[in-house]
């Protein structure tokens, strides 16, 4: 109940992942309205923690939203996975966001997906 509540009053644009195309729609309209509203719109294009250096594949929405909104994505490599794994306890620990340059519109999908791959697998990569 908290989740769903905190979600609404901070703007977040669910993701149904069962809904395929209605939820696609869905997601395009309400990021065309926080657009419209100069909000930025965060993508976790993996859909799902995982462990530095696991590269799983993107989820669909992501590249259908890329191409259909027309905006440059600013990739960002988050370390949570390694306090907070998938599947055990979450530990206390420091959570590193990386921001990686902005890529462009307008490029095919699987390039798209290509260079945001590589734009995460390198910001996730350990700083000495």
């Amino acid at each position: 109940p908290v989740w769903g509540w905190a979600a609404r009053r901070y703007g977040v644009i669910v993701v149904d992942r069962e809904a395929s195309a209605g939820a696609l729609r869905r997601m395009l309209r309400e990021a065309r309205a926080a657009l419209a509203e100069h909000r930025s719109i965060l993508i976790f294009p993996e859909g799902t923690r995982v462990a530095p250096g696991e590269q799983p594949p993107l989820r669909a929405g992501f590249a259908g939203l890329y191409q259909m909104l027309k905006i440059p994505v600013v990739p960002v490599a988050i370390n949570s996975g390694l306090v907070w794994p998938k599947h055990g306890a979450k530990v206390p620990g420091v959570v590193t966001f990386r921001f990686g340059d902005p890529i462009p519109p307008g490029l095919p999908r699987a390039e798209i997906e290509r260079r945001v791959h590589a734009a995460i697998n390198a910001l996730d990569t350990p700083q000495t």
